[in-house]
């Protein structure tokens, strides 16, 4: 058995998981017999029954208000089945006991009175087990959906946001501890003024409300976030509790994104240790690591079809080359550069002529075809090893302080998970690195949190 050396900074660390069931993608393998649906339920039942026997702390699923499109025509080289996800994991609350469960909702399109009220129930429903993922939107692409276009200008995403969850956490905290009445005796079901209505008069929003549900066990859903910009970080030094960064194949960059959380903590007040970092990653295991690597070759030549490729050349060269040979070369053509705007959803670059001159560069040494060059240019922010490898690897990331765990998004749906719970996670519990129960029976305890920020003292 591998062991982890003492001489490190955090040696009793444990190592959190959660897992992230995408929707509207390329990456998860739909052209496999073993591949399930995308959209029925018993996907969603096996996958998070799946994270519980392996205890992970949250079941984690994305949101999306509109499918990306190309060319004017729905972009269906996609995975798109998302059903909304407080609905689906208010329907999971009942086949589970411990597993956190994240809903990822848009305080753009949303409106607080509202969304804070059913994010409440899903808390008080699953017994303190409600997590939020905190995102924006300033696309004019996907304002059409609510008539409302680009109405806020990308520089006022987070004020929102940050205005959005200060009146939500005012409503959850709005009913006193002993609100309730404990016995049938009481003169009322609540005590008078132990519901405090909530009024709120910002840039952004206008509330006048009287909360309907008390606080669950663990107090508030537990707040997630992704943002990756300056801004973003800030957000999450002064609000999150979670963040799902993309920080985390790389150890160095890892440890830097953490660092820099841990510096913004302390600038806002807050202990460097109040924000757990929890970056998406792949897992690719092998018996052993030639294996593992050979395995994570063909996932990616799946995942990485010759019209997905032609589709992500296209968008990085700037015209439609979706009648090319994706098993040919590269265009000859130089790149048309335009203002991205990520309007129909496609992926942003910040250099069009460098990425070109990149992918003709990788494609000439390598002697690649376009095909080949995608893929091989892909993103990489997963791990590929055999379990123990991994053990070792992911033991160094938590007690060295570059992570606290990992989200997952699993290749194929619904059993994606299957290796990693009967395998890896064994490694990890035999490198004490891993627990072997879950902590307690809400995701604030799961994860080590402390309480709410407002409700601190």
């Amino acid at each position: 058995m591998s062991t982890v050396s003492d001489d490190v900074p955090y040696p009793d660390a444990t190592l959190h998981l959660g897992v992230f069931f995408q929707g509207v993608n390329h990456w998860t393998i739909w052209t496999q017999p073993e591949s399930g649906s995308q959209i029925d339920f018993t996907s969603f039942r096996r996958m998070i029954t799946t994270a519980e026997r392996g205890l992970f702390d949250a079941f984690f699923l994305g949101e999306g208000l509109r499918l990306r499109e190309a060319g004017g025509r729905i972009h269906d080289l996609d995975i798109a089945g998302r059903p909304d996800a407080i609905t689906q994991l208010a329907a999971l609350t009942g086949l589970t006991s411990r597993i956190g469960l994240v809903a990822t909702q848009n305080t753009t399109y949303n409106e607080p009175a509202d969304l804070a009220r059913r994010l409440s129930s899903l808390d008080v429903l699953s017994g303190g087990r409600a997590g939020w993922n905190v995102v924006t939107t300033d696309n004019a692409w996907t304002g059409e959906n609510f008539r409302r276009g680009g109405f806020l200008d990308h520089a006022d995403r987070y004020v929102r946001a940050e205005q959005f969850l200060h009146v939500a956490r005012a409503m959850w905290d709005a009913w006193d501890d002993d609100a309730v009445a404990t016995s049938a005796e009481a003169a009322s079901w609540s005590r008078p003024g132990g519901v405090v209505p909530v009024r709120a008069r910002t840039s952004q929003f206008a509330v006048d409300v009287t909360p309907v549900l008390p606080r669950s066990e663990q107090g508030h859903p537990v707040i997630f976030q992704a943002g990756d910009s300056a801004a973003g970080r800030d957000f999450a030094a002064r609000n999150a509790e979670v963040i799902f960064s993309a920080h985390g194949g790389d150890f160095d960059d890892a440890l830097a994104f953490a660092t820099d959380i841990r510096s913004r903590l302390r600038a806002v007040g807050r202990p460097a240790d109040d924000i757990r970092i929890l970056p998406g990653t792949s897992i690719v295991l092998g018996d052993t690591e030639s294996e593992a690597e050979e395995k994570r070759r063909w996932i990616t030549s799946e995942q990485v079809t010759g019209a997905t490729a032609l589709n992500i050349a296209s968008q990085i060269w700037g015209i439609d080359l979706t009648d090319r040979d994706p098993d040919g070369p590269l265009p000859e053509e130089a790149p048309v550069v335009a203002e991205r705007t990520g309007a129909m959803g496609s992926r942003r670059w910040d250099d069009q002529v460098a990425l070109v001159q990149r992918w003709r560069d990788v494609a000439a040494e390598q002697k690649l075809s376009l095909r080949e060059t995608a893929a091989a240019l892909e993103p990489q922010r997963g791990h590929t090893g055999t379990p123990a490898s991994l053990a070792d690897r992911f033991a160094r990331f938590v007690r060295h302080g570059a992570v606290d765990g990992f989200n997952v998004s699993p290749i194929f749906t619904p059993d994606g998970l299957d290796d990693i719970v009967d395998r890896l996670v064994p490694e990890l519990q035999e490198r004490g690195v891993y627990p072997t129960e879950y902590r307690g029976t809400t995701l604030r305890e799961h994860l080590g949190l402390r309480d709410p920020l407002t409700r601190r003292g």
